[in-house]
């Protein structure tokens, strides 16, 4: 239970940087909703990988780059299915970007926990 908790904390605040940046993006520059989500979910990303590793997972028993190739590959792949949602529901329903970002982050966040617990920190 703790691991769950403090893997929701962690993405909670990707959540929040995810949707600050891509609402950054869209008002200050000329990026629409699609091509901001791709900096700000790279920068969520990160955020993450660091909290996961220090306060839900633990560190992996791989070399560092070992265990950042693993969360990149689960993060990426989880990114695509969080584009996939997010696109799906942008062009589906009238929905602002931040409400699409929360059905996306949904998805994801289900889809990262079981990859990041089974494939990248495992012991």
């Amino acid at each position: 239970m703790r691991k769950l908790i403090w893997f929701v904390l962690a993405g909670g605040t990707g959540f929040v940087i995810d949707a600050a940046l891509t609402h950054l993006l869209i008002a200050l520059t000329p990026a629409g909703p699609f091509l901001a989500r791709i900096p700000a979910i790279m920068a969520a990303m990160a955020a993450t990988w660091f909290l996961n590793r220090s306060f839900t997972f633990g560190r992996s028993s791989s070399s560092l780059a070992v265990e950042g190739f693993r969360y990149w590959a689960v993060g990426i792949t989880a990114a695509l299915l969080n584009y996939a949602v997010y696109s799906a529901v942008i062009y589906r329903l009238p929905v602002q970007p931040v409400a699409a970002i929360v059905f996306a982050s949904l998805a994801a966040m289900a889809y990262s926990f079981f990859g990041y617990s089974r494939f990248v920190f495992r012991r």
